[in-house]
């Protein structure tokens, strides 16, 4: 290999191994956004609803399936069920 190719390589190689690595943050972020979005939007729904709505219903299905998406548990689970 010559000097030039080997500085190529190594080059791509951190490259992709940076690019790799910023994936799951990226990710995290935006499992974050969602999930703030669906508590808010439950929020809304059992203010002008109720609690026990069908539209609140339907916003903790969402909240749910955002969640059960980004990988969270029952550990991390902050239901808004009362």
């Amino acid at each position: 290999m010559t000097r030039t190719t080997k500085v190529l390589c190594t080059a791509l190689l951190t490259i992709a191994g940076l690019a790799g690595s910023s994936l799951p943050v990226v990710a995290d972020e935006k499992c974050d956004r969602d999930i703030h979005k669906a508590e808010d939007k439950l929020r809304e729904a059992i203010a002008k609803h109720g609690e026990h709505s069908k539209q609140a219903d339907k916003r903790r299905q969402e909240l749910d399936e955002v969640r059960r998406r980004c990988g969270w548990h029952d550990d991390h689970d902050h239901h808004d069920h009362h």
